[in-house]
């Protein structure tokens, strides 16, 4: 089956077997490996990438339910060399450890923000539920989001890159 989508901005046209994961056509026949296959049974939040905006496991995804989606994966957040502030503030506030969770919880913690520009920590913590981390405690973690949203709120400065403006993908879920 043929499928078109655009992957951090590229448009691809493949044909993938109608039971093809969308994690595994991002991996596999893309090379966007940042995504990452943790569990195959979307408890772990590591292969969290943006589907028209909104995270999604793609590992419960269908690569021909994305057809005419807009996805965004890690490797598509940093523009002209420069770190999403999210990713800025995992790296700033030691997020990570072992690095495995660290895309999925970046991709996760953007949609919070869009959607939240300004949580508490009870909000980042529910907010990252389905997003597993064995190494860091989540403190870090935590305090890297909250970080995220003071650098990007509307009194951040001229340099800040607004949650509303670029968080998330231009597009909408159809229906919303």
């Amino acid at each position: 089956m043929r499928i078109t989508v655009t992957v951090d901005g590229t448009e691809y046209s493949d044909e993938v077997e109608p039971r093809t994961l969308l994690v595994h056509y991002l991996r596999e026949t893309l090379g966007k490996v940042g995504t990452v296959i943790g569990c195959d049974t979307s408890n772990c939040g590591a292969c969290t990438v943006h589907l028209n905006g909104h995270s999604v496991k793609s590992c419960s995804v269908l690569a021909v339910q994305a057809d005419g989606c807009e996805i965004t994966t890690i490797e598509g957040l940093a523009r002209d060399g420069q770190l999403h502030p999210v990713q800025q503030a995992f790296h700033d506030n030691h997020a990570l450890q072992c690095g495995f969770c660290t895309p999925g919880m970046i991709m996760q913690s953007i949609d919070l923000l869009a959607d939240n520009p300004d949580p508490d920590e009870k909000t980042i913590r529910e907010g990252l539920e389905g997003n597993l981390c064995r190494c860091t405690g989540y403190q870090n973690i935590v305090r890297a989001v909250r970080d995220a949203a003071d650098h990007m709120s509307p009194g951040a400065g001229p340099e800040a890159e607004r949650v509303g403006d670029a968080a998330r993908t231009p597009s909408a879920i159809g229906g919303e």
